[in-house]
């Protein structure tokens, strides 16, 4: 929210201003005056038990989650990979409705991590006759800009050749046409020397961008690479699974005959 109020001119870019509208918001919700559902805090949650209230619950569950692979039948397999985990509510809605794996790398990821995504996901990719194509998102800053090349870097190191990852926010273009609010680039980053040269002492963060801007972007790069057909087909069976299962729950629900009782043999 902080980026966005800074994107429409409300406030300026600095520290104070972030320490004064986060104090803002959080009087403003315990006034009631914001809805406590519209912002979400993933930093700290309870880890709970899944509950249910009878048996044909869960399986109403069941059908309602259940879900196959929908890259089945595709020439290529997406994933998502954005610097920033303030992101993920943002993007995990398109990843989520694309069944599109969707990676928050907080920076640089560790290679254990970038390891266990190529032996898990391309490599697999690769064996059904598959490539993979990586759409990575982060800043616009020294840290930022290098982090796509050591991501190819990296995964070709671990999963070969077999993908092609593109950068599809933030670049300069995007910069000069949505003209989100400008920082000074880190002149400490061990990079600020080579950002300096091509993109001057400014930098620009990913958050500033509008979350739906960001959303129909990654739509329209996973669009572009599915096949329709093959996904169809792949919705067909997984609509007809979901009817499987809710016949069993209402087979429950009517009382399952009892086998060892011999007044219904």
């Amino acid at each position: 929210m902080y980026y966005q109020l800074v994107a429409r001119d409300i406030i300026p870019n600095n520290l104070q201003e972030y320490k004064r509208a986060a104090a803002i918001i959080n009087d403003a919700k315990l006034a009631g005056l914001v809805d406590w559902d519209m912002l979400e805090d993933r930093t700290r949650s309870f880890i709970r038990r899944s509950r249910w209230t009878s048996p044909t619950s869960i399986i109403d569950a069941c059908a309602e989650q259940y879900h196959q692979d929908m890259w089945i039948g595709q020439s290529r397999r997406v994933f998502v990979i954005v610097e920033k985990e303030a992101l993920v509510g943002v993007l995990e809605r398109v990843c989520h409705r694309y069944d599109t794996p969707l990676l928050a790398a907080r920076g640089y990821p560790s290679s254990t991590v970038l390891r266990e995504f190529a032996i898990d996901d391309v490599l697999p990719a690769m064996r059904e006759g598959q490539s993979g194509l990586v759409l990575h998102l982060g800043d616009h800053d020294p840290s930022g800009i290098d982090m796509t090349r050591d991501l190819v870097e990296r995964l070709r190191m671990f999963g070969g050749h077999t993908f092609d990852l593109k950068r599809i926010a933030l670049n300069i273009q995007q910069v000069e046409e949505l003209k989100p609010p400008e920082n000074p680039a880190k002149s400490t980053d061990s990079r600020f020397s080579a950002y300096l040269r091509e993109f001057g002492e400014s930098s620009w963060e990913l958050d500033a961008l509008p979350p739906q801007y960001l959303d129909e972007l990654v739509s329209t790069h996973i669009e572009a690479v599915i096949d329709q057909g093959a996904w169809n087909i792949n919705q067909r069976i997984i609509r007809e699974a979901r009817k499987k299962i809710e016949k069993a729950s209402w087979y429950v629900a009517a009382g399952c005959p009892d086998y060892e009782d011999p007044d219904q043999e």
